[in-house]
């Protein structure tokens, strides 16, 4: 009974908390994404002018961060350490660090996106709340209540927010101890948003399903493709930060050069198509006006650009890329546009995240329930086709094979399916 009671005080000591910390990271979402939006419109104007000094602005972003950031240049990395107990605190400084190194990159035209910052913002801020109340575990429950306020303050997805927050520190476990605490600040933070003026993206689907073996055949190739399109960009962005970063170990220098060389491609490859977060890609999804290369490229672009060292995030350029994809699928394989266009825009975040419920929930806040079951679908075959890859290198990856079957060399089955996954993912810890 004692520790019942002690829990539930503590539950209810956290949601009292995560009311003003929602609150405050919903307004600070709001001003870093209404000044984005303004910064994305000046860029797209003024591309001319602003691409050829990526580097420059590349250089000013890393000095300030060796100069004054110290560990905020770690970024998303700082809350998977709280999480995994390596660190207790983050440092306040990362927040405006954070926030002014993204819309330096977004306004010289860099591809990244804006919901890392986000919740970089809630997560110091919950962490920072956690350690000045005295409640067992109220740091950690706080900070992943913070990162899905920050995640709902800009994209006004609530639900998707949470689910994000909770499981995207360790694939596969879901957080919930931070479940309600985390509900109350992602609410909270939409609510502050969006009186605040910063509003939420929505699209309206209107196709016609027919179900049948084509169609769902088609369905799990889509998943297939959307699962192999995640593990593209995770590989691939894990491969060049490697590679930059052997290249070339000064990061002013790196950053310069080939911050340079992004921005003077971004302007030969159709005027700055590629550069910002790629919401411009999503409406051109929805208006019939993508090119079959355009995913490719926006995949190359965004991880050049965060590999070269400059800051944002990785969701919404997922989003404009599954969007994108999806696209050109649903040409091939002669499927309603607007509907592949919705699954590669949730499918794709799903895989490269290595999340399910996340991208599940953002389908319904964003397309609508109707579609459901197929989102459900998609997802869920597109999350187990990424090979366990996630864009974030300190994510604890999945461990299903071993919960389903024992591989012990006692287990006939077990021991045949351990000596192949061994064979070929023998770098590798665990597996799904």
């Amino acid at each position: 009974m004692k520790q019942s009671t002690t829990f539930y005080r503590n539950q209810f000591i956290m949601c009292i908390a995560a009311i003003p910390l929602g609150a405050v990271t919903g307004a600070i979402c709001a001003v870093f994404g209404l000044t984005l939006l303004k910064i994305t419109d000046y860029r797209t104007n003024h591309y001319l002018y602003l691409l050829p000094f990526l580097g420059i602005a590349g250089v000013f972003i890393t000095w300030c961060y060796n100069r004054f950031g110290n560990d905020s240049a770690k970024g998303m990395a700082l809350l998977f350490e709280i999480h995994q107990d390596k660190r207790s605190s983050i440092p306040l400084r990362l927040i405006p660090f954070a926030v002014g190194s993204t819309w330096l990159t977004h306004l010289f035209g860099g591809s990244a996106g804006r919901e890392g910052v986000a919740t970089q913002i809630g997560g110091t801020l919950g962490s920072y709340i956690g350690n000045k109340i005295r409640v067992s575990g109220a740091n950690k429950i706080l900070m992943i209540s913070g990162m899905a306020a920050g995640f709902s303050g800009l994209f006004h997805t609530p639900l998707a927010a949470v689910f994000f927050a909770l499981e995207v520190l360790h694939c596969g476990v879901i957080e919930y101890s931070a479940l309600l605490p985390s509900f109350v600040s992602a609410y909270t933070a939409s609510c502050i948003s969006e009186i605040l003026g910063l509003q939420k993206s929505t699209y309206f689907l209107d196709c016609r399903i027919v179900p049948s073996f084509s169609f769902i055949m088609k369905i799990i190739v889509l998943g297939v493709l959307f699962g192999l399109t995640g593990m593209l960009f995770s590989i691939l962005l894990k491969k060049l930060r490697a590679l930059l970063t052997n290249y070339i170990k000064n990061n002013i220098i790196r950053i310069f050069v080939f911050g340079t060389i992004i921005g003077i491609i971004s302007i030969i490859c159709f005027q700055g198509r590629y550069s910002g977060p790629g919401t411009n890609l999503i409406s051109a999804c929805f208006s019939n006006d993508i090119m079959p290369w355009d995913f490719m490229l926006k995949i190359l672009f965004t991880a050049l650009t965060l590999a070269a060292g400059y800051y944002g995030g990785e969701v919404v350029p997922l989003f404009s890329i599954g969007a994108s994809a999806g696209f050109v699928l649903a040409n091939v394989l002669g499927l309603p546009i607007e509907l592949c266009v919705a699954l590669g825009y949730a499918a794709v975040f799903g895989s490269a995240t290595n999340t399910f419920f996340a991208p599940l929930f953002i389908s319904t806040e964003i397309f609508g329930t109707e579609y459901l079951p197929v989102f459900a679908a998609v997802c869920a075959i597109a999350y187990m086709f990424n090979g366990n890859n996630s864009i974030y290198p300190l994510q604890i990856p999945h461990e299903a094979i071993s919960k389903v079957l024992p591989l012990s060399e006692k287990n006939f089955a077990g021991k045949k399916i351990f000596k192949i996954l061994n064979h070929q993912y023998k770098d590798r810890k665990v597996y799904h």
